[in-house]
C-alpha cells in the first residue's frame, strides 16, 4: 500500500508538507480536497478536518504539516533539509506573523485594521532581511527545511498587495521568495488536479 495524503494546492499548510515528501523521495497518492466539502475519509482519519493529514499504510495519521515534514525528512534527507530546521524561526512564522497576515488578509473576517498588521508582518520580514544579508537562504547557502516551511506563507502576504510589495525595502526577501516559487520543487509540487472522489484513479505526488 501508499500512503496517501489529503491535501488543498493553495494551502500554505499542505505547500510545505507536500515538497518535503517530493523532497525526500516519498512516494504519496495525492487527494484533493475541497475546503467547503470534505470527503468523509479524510474527516475519520483526522476529525479537526484541516489538511494536510497523511495517512500511512499502517493506519497511523500524521495531520500536522511540520510533523508531516520531519517523518518524510527522517526517512530520507538528500538535501541536508534537517539541519536547518530552526524551530525558534518557524514558530515565530506560524504564530505572530500568520496572525497578523490573516488579519492583514481577512480584514472582513477578523474585523480587524489591515495597516496595524501589514506594519507588524513587515518587522517580522525585516528580520528575515537581515538573515538573508548573511546567506542566500535562511539557515545557509542552501535551502533548508526553515526555508520551505516559512515561504509559502510570505507568498500569500506578498499576494495581498502585489506593487505595494515590491516597492518595500526587502530585496534580499524577494528574492528568496523568487528562488523558491520558480523553482522545479515548487512547481511539482503545485500540481493542478480535481478534487477528489471515491473511485477516483490514483494521482501519484
Amino acid at each position: 500500500m501508499t500512503a496517501i495524503l489529503y491535501s488543498f494546492r493553495r494551502c500554505p499548510y499542505a505547500m510545505r508538507a507536500r515538497m518535503a515528501l517530493i523532497a525526500s523521495g516519498q512516494k504519496v497518492v495525492l487527494r484533493e480536497v475541497a475546503l467547503r466539502d470534505k470527503p468523509a475519509e479524510l474527516v475519520a482519519a483526522s476529525p479537526k478536518g484541516t489538511v494536510p493529514v497523511l495517512v500511512l499504510p499502517n493506519g497511523r495519521v500524521i495531520d500536522e504539516s511540520l510533523d508531516i515534514m520531519r517523518w518524510a525528512l527522517s526517512r530520507h534527507d538528500p538535501e541536508g533539509w534537517l539541519d536547518g530546521d530552526d524551530a525558534a524561526l518557524i514558530a515565530r512564522n506560524d504564530g505572530a506573523f500568520k496572525h497578523h497576515l490573516d488579519r492583514y488578509k481577512y480584514v472582513s473576517r477578523y474585523r480587524s485594521d489591515p495597516l496595524e498588521h501589514r506594519c507588524a508582518a513587515m518587522e517580522i520580514l525585516a528580520g528575515l532581511e537581515a538573515r538573508l544579508e548573511r546567506s542566500n537562504y535562511l539557515t545557509g547557502e542552501q535551502r533548508r527545511l526553515a526555508d520551505i516551511a516559512i515561504f509559502p506563507f510570505v507568498r500569500q502576504f506578498a499576494a495581498v498587495e502585489p506593487q505595494w510589495f515590491i516597492a518595500q525595502p526587502i530585496p534580499l526577501v524577494r528574492n528568496w521568495l523568487d528562488l523558491l516559487t520558480g523553482s522545479p520543487l515548487f512547481a511539482r509540487a503545485m500540481l493542478r488536479i480535481e478534487p477528489w472522489r471515491e473511485g477516483d484513479a490514483a494521482v501519484l505526488l
